[in-house]
């Protein structure tokens, strides 16, 4: 199949977490002779950390701005597909949608990768890049990174037809046990971009700990953090880590913290990529809790499940055999369930379910 996506970057990790994810789906997509055409608009902040400048197995298309001749090309590249996916926070996604929903032959999907936050801002009367007045419909797909009850609200609400979850996965040839790193030393690490709406979790689950433990090692990696942090003596940080430096990172803590978007928290269903990350690299994990965690990993067995300080630092005081055990546990639960060749399976499915000759635009084409 020729596969194309309108998103929102696949060249850099920098402070988002798309682009590991579309990273892993495009490298399992090519092992199955499909080629992905990825469609980026080139902004300064990427550029400065871009992960890669071409796409195995696929065309990365870099543009400055949806103009007359870019959408010329966007519509070219359409017009032959199989497949044509838009994805949230696309910053040109409503025009992408409209390419896409109007292709002749194209299975056209949306998949939002921020399913709950989508769905809170449409609700506040926002105004969103990348969903337009006609909300959901006309696509023939759509896929939500979060399951439950959103999937619901998606089809009655903004008016999606054939709605699936498409979970986050990981890449076990670039996350799997590492060779620990001095300078990633801790007792308890946390990976993951500034969201203010993290941060009463991130405060009770990790810094009120190191407060309370002024004797162990803590470390922060990630991006956009605020002067005004809450940083302790024993919190350490490192900016913005690619993701070639994660197994290190995480093979060199005792165990690592996984902290949910309170707004995907309240709906469930919601592993991060940070989490399958973590569990391919071997990691013992402790994590908020939210419905339907036990669907991904066992709690108890595959990953520790924390609701207060008290929780992690309970945690932190199990032996070494018991966490490598643990981590161990939990990566061969990856790696059987939640790699990004399993979710292709998953998303070749979909596809395979909605390439029906029934669906509305090909209805019309076929009466006519």
């Amino acid at each position: 199949m020729k596969v194309v996506v309108f998103g929102l970057t696949i060249s850099s990790s920098w402070g988002n977490g798309h682009s590991t994810l579309w990273l892993g789906l495009c490298r399992a997509l090519a092992a199955r002779g499909h080629w992905v055409v990825f469609y980026e608009r080139d902004v300064p902040y990427y550029a400065g950390a871009r992960d890669l400048y071409a796409l195995p197995g696929g065309d990365l298309v870099l543009y400055a701005e949806w103009d007359e001749d870019l959408r010329r090309r966007a519509e070219r590249d359409v017009a032959d597909a199989d497949v044509a996916i838009v994805t949230s926070y696309c910053p040109d996604g409503i025009a992408a949608s409209d390419l896409v929903r109007s292709a002749p032959r194209a299975i056209a999907v949306f998949y939002d990768l921020d399913t709950p936050v989508t769905l809170s801002r449409l609700r506040q009367g926002e105004t969103l890049t990348y969903i337009g007045k006609e909300g959901l419909s006309g696509f023939d797909l759509v896929l939500s990174y979060t399951g439950g009850a959103v999937l619901d609200e998606l089809r009655d609400r903004f008016g999606a037809r054939r709605v699936l979850p498409l979970y986050g996965h990981v890449d076990p040839d670039v996350h799997r046990p590492a060779t620990p790193a001095p300078h990633y030393r801790a007792d308890l690490s946390y990976l993951g971009t500034f969201a203010a709406d993290r941060q009463r979790a991130l405060e009770e689950l990790f810094v009120e700990p190191a407060r309370r433990q002024p004797d162990r090692r803590f470390l922060i990696g990630g991006a956009q953090y605020p002067h005004e942090f809450p940083w302790t003596a024993n919190i350490h940080f490192v900016r913005h880590l690619p993701p070639h430096e994660h197994p290190a990172f995480y093979a060199s803590g005792r165990m690592t913290l996984n902290v949910t978007r309170a707004q995907m928290a309240r709906r469930g269903w919601c592993p991060s990529g940070r989490l399958f990350e973590a569990a391919a690299c071997g990691a013992a994990i402790v994590s908020d809790r939210w419905e339907g965690l036990e669907a991904f990993f066992a709690p108890g067995e595959e990953i520790l499940i924390a609701q207060s300080g008290a929780d992690v630092m309970a945690a932190l005081d199990r032996d070494e055999a018991e966490l490598r055990r643990i981590g161990a546990a939990a990566r061969a639960r990856v790696l059987a369930a939640h790699t990004s060749a399993r979710r292709v399976d998953e998303l070749l499915a979909a596809l395979d379910g909605a390439r029906q000759p029934s669906t509305s635009r090909e209805s019309a084409m076929l009466e006519a």
